[in-house]
């Protein structure tokens, strides 16, 4: 049985779910800086917001990826070797573009205590491999449970080539559960504007951003700048290599309703639902999309191979550490694995610049201080990391579409 044609998102409706969202912007923008105290309020709506898409995103993929599997016949093209590469190749150019951008414009730290950061870094390369290979083989339940969306990919996958020779009646359930569990995540994707104000007022009451850049405010612009380099010209290049086309019109279109959403939910996974929503919008072959999207939101992380790179260098220059040639392409490779391996919540890719100092030999005590000012320009460094990455996910699984449809037009 065929996918049915996905319903997709009317124009109209779109530009004005993105006009709400930015009247919600401004007023959260107002409320907290005008009346702080109301934070204790606001903060509900946007707790309410981000916890609803991360509790339907995991089954949101389940679905969606166990269907396009069960339903997808031999000869339908699906592209997905031509996304990973795309996929690999930003993250690896990423971590590139943050070493030459550290090298030029070389930053250092104040360091903080790290006697709050209560976290446990991996070991090594081995630590994060093993750790990836434990989540496939994780209890099924367990994984939707906890949005472990290795684990869940992995029995989706399974349990769809289970489902190929199912009969047409439970294709059609599997189909209606789908249908079913996409409605869901428009309503939720519609309280986008209360959400988002919720969470800007409770950003601006709490963060003092004017503080926080002047004091780390050097490392701040250096990923900014990483990532922007990124954002507008290394993946339209990416893009435009792939398609042959102008890229800028997709990369806007990407960064606008995916990055905007991305950035004040700060987690890859809970943009999913909103990911899936834009492939539709732009007409994409589900068989491809339910499978790159949720993918990406685990391996596409460009945004946190220059978050590690970035810190990483910076806490090298702090300790007047030489940096070779061939140790920051070691670093670029190892920062870009490691990115692979890297949470799809907020502050995921913190957890990973432990690793990274390690091929310095800076001691983990220097290191994790180095994650405490992570989380102190998170508010910031997190948000542009997800939006990088999440706007991505879509952007490159667009371009392999285009692609194909150009080829099979000629």
């Amino acid at each position: 049985m065929d996918n049915p044609t996905p319903q997709t998102v009317e124009p109209q409706n779109s530009n004005r779910l993105i006009i709400q969202i930015i009247i919600g912007l401004v007023l959260g923008m107002l409320v907290g800086t005008i009346v702080p105290s109301a934070t204790a309020v606001t903060s509900i709506l946007g707790d309410l917001f981000v916890g609803a898409l991360k509790a339907v995103a995991p089954y949101l993929v389940f679905v969606l990826v166990t269907l396009a599997v069960a339903q997808h016949r031999e000869g339908n093209k699906t592209n997905m070797g031509s996304i990973l590469v795309m996929y690999l190749l930003g993250t690896f150019g990423a971590a590139v573009v943050a070493v030459v951008g550290s090298m030029m414009f070389p930053s250092t730290l104040t360091l903080v205590s790290s006697e709050n950061v209560s976290i446990q870094a991996p070991t090594g390369i081995a630590a994060v491999l093993k750790n990836l290979l434990m989540n496939l083989v994780a209890n099924p339940f367990g994984a939707l449970v906890g949005a472990n969306y290795i684990g869940i990919l992995a029995w989706a996958i399974l349990l769809g080539f289970a489902l190929r020779r199912a009969s047409q009646a439970t294709h059609q359930v599997l189909s209606d559960v789908s249908h079913a569990v996409s409605a869901i995540v428009r309503w939720i994707i519609r309280l986008a504007p209360i959400g988002i104000f919720g969470l800007m007022s409770v950003t601006v009451a709490e963060t003092g951003f004017v503080k926080m850049i002047a004091e780390y405010g050097k490392v701040i612009l250096v990923l900014l700048g990483c990532m922007a380099f990124v954002a507008f010209v290394l993946n339209p290049i990416i893009v435009f290599a792939k398609t042959k086309q102008n890229p800028y019109p997709l990369v806007m279109t990407c960064l606008r309703e995916s990055g905007i959403p991305a950035f004040f939910t700060r987690s890859s996974a809970a943009n999913i639902p909103v990911n899936m929503a834009l492939a539709k919008k732009l007409n994409l072959n589900e068989d491809t999309y339910s499978v790159s999207i949720p993918l990406g939101a685990t391996i596409n992380m460009a945004g946190a191979a220059i978050t590690i790179t970035v810190l990483t260098l910076a806490a090298v220059h702090t300790q007047g550490i030489a940096v070779d040639f061939m140790t920051a392409v070691l670093l670029s490779v190892i920062a870009a694995v490691s990115a692979c391996g890297a949470s799809g919540v907020a502050g995921g890719s913190l957890l990973l610049i432990p690793l990274a100092c390690s091929l310095f030999n800076i001691p983990n005590d220097v290191a994790m201080q180095v994650v405490a000012v992570g989380f102190i320009i998170g508010v910031i460094q997190d948000s542009a990391e997800t939006a990088l990455n999440s706007s991505t996910d879509v952007l490159f699984t667009a371009a392999a579409d285009i692609a194909e449809k150009a080829k099979t037009a000629k």
